[in-house]
């Protein structure tokens, strides 16, 4: 189902999350939950993935991960204080220790000159520690936008856990 790429990516993940004794939570949007399914495609995941989180709607990131409405109404859903609310709500709505969130235009429409199809704002978050922040305009059609940002989101969490 994933290429070698991703899944290479998602054993690294679970093995340094192992490592540290650290759970995972995702909080996606634009990737429909394939973070979280890369990693739980590989056999003894349960121990690191805590749970995830699709959040497709606005409503959906308010009311699973209390995503402002003011946030979301003043800067979109694709945007960095969205994808931030994301990662922060998904610590505090979990069990987990480490979140990364995922929010963006995968198209092929519902882009703008001002957020194009491609771009995905990424934020990921640990107790103790800085949050972290990307934005990321990804060329291609649907599936290679959405297959960068897996990758993108597995390295941020692997970045963040190695801290």
């Amino acid at each position: 189902m994933f290429d070698h790429e991703v899944r290479d990516a998602a054993e690294h993940v679970l093995h340094v999350c192992r490592q540290r004794g650290l759970k995972v939570v995702t909080a996606e949007s634009c990737t429909g939950g394939l973070v979280a399914a890369a990693m739980t495609a590989i056999a003894g995941s349960s121990d690191v993935v805590e749970r995830g989180f699709v959040t497709y709607s606005n409503e959906a990131k308010h009311e699973l991960l209390g995503v402002g409405l003011d946030t979301l109404e003043g800067h979109g859903a694709v945007s960095e204080p969205v994808a931030r609310a994301m990662a922060r709500g998904a610590l505090s709505h979990s069990l987990a220790d480490i979140s990364v969130s995922v929010t963006g235009v995968a198209g092929p429409g519902g882009g703008s000159a001002e957020k194009p199809v491609g771009l995905v704002h990424f934020a990921a978050a640990r107790g103790g520690f800085d949050l972290i922040a990307e934005r990321h305009v990804f060329p291609g059609d649907r599936d290679g936008i959405r297959r960068q940002a897996v990758l993108t989101a597995l390295a941020m969490l692997t970045s963040l856990a190695e801290r």
